[in-house]
């Protein structure tokens, strides 16, 4: 279910199952605009809430928003199968609005349902039509995204975001908070808020994570890694193998970044 204390969970561990097409490239980094989309939406949400993009193959990529309103553009392409199978599904809830890639059901398999957080189900049932997302975002307004394969990349909000993913990188530079996780990519943040009102976990699985936070963040930070180096700004004590532990300024939630197979650094911002 949504949670309405800003912590939105990770995509459930089946969804490794779910991309059985293409993976999608993202060859434009703004992503598609007015005039080159094929699906636009416009609507209010309230500051405090939060804009939701659920992809299965293509990226999301996020800036802000000129006016007070969301603003949602994708754009869909596919070579073996035709883009306009795939529809996109908008859900309003009390989190604000969550929408979805909505692939055509495969006989046999459960219906595709789009729903926020990680109910729901999606799968592209073997399609190789990527949709890819350009998300614009006022002020206090939260952004989500969500990816099977492709990356999330959210620059300059004033809010928080989250982004989670399969197969993909994350890039993210926010006013607020941040988490974000991938099995197979990099992660690269920068959040602004120095008194984290939650745990905040950075993990992947094959890749390198880097967080940037303010110079006097207040919280318990725990950085691990398998297979890779550790680096901080910060004093940092190994407290078992491969773990390294500290408490920054007085302390608070836990910023967790891990990486099994690549380097972890935890960055002094301004």
């Amino acid at each position: 279910m949504w949670k309405m204390n800003r912590r939105i969970a990770w995509l459930p561990a089946l969804a490794l199952a779910f991309v059985t097409g293409a993976c999608g490239d993202d060859d434009d980094p703004t992503g598609p605009g007015p005039g080159d989309a094929d699906f636009e939406w416009t609507g209010a949400i309230s500051q405090g809430l939060a804009i939701e993009i659920k992809g299965i193959s293509g990226g999301i990529t996020a800036s802000p928003a000129s006016g007070s309103e969301v603003e949602v553009y994708a754009a869909l392409d596919g070579t073996q199968d035709d883009p306009s199978t795939v529809t996109l599904e908008i859900v309003q809830h009390a989190g604000g609005v969550t929408i979805c890639s909505m692939y055509p059901d495969a006989a046999g398999q459960p219906p595709n349902v789009c729903a926020p957080g990680t109910d729901g189900h999606l799968s592209n049932n073997d399609s190789d039509v990527v949709v890819a997302y350009s998300v614009r975002v006022p002020a206090g307004v939260h952004f989500v995204g969500r990816t099977i394969a492709g990356n999330v990349s959210a620059q300059g909000l004033d809010g928080d975001a989250f982004a989670y993913i399969v197969s993909g990188d994350v890039d993210i530079d926010v006013t607020g908070i941040v988490e974000a996780q991938t099995v197979s990519g990099t992660i690269d943040v920068e959040f602004g808020e120095s008194d984290p009102d939650q745990d905040l976990i950075f993990s992947v699985a094959s890749g390198s994570v880097t967080v940037r936070v303010p110079a006097a963040t207040s919280a318990e930070a725990r950085l691990s890694t398998v297979s890779g180096t550790v680096t901080s700004d910060f004093p940092i004590v190994e407290t078992s193998p491969g773990i390294w532990e500290a408490t920054l300024g007085a302390g608070g939630n836990l910023i967790s970044l891990s990486a099994a197979a690549g380097n972890v650094t935890l960055r002094s911002g301004g």
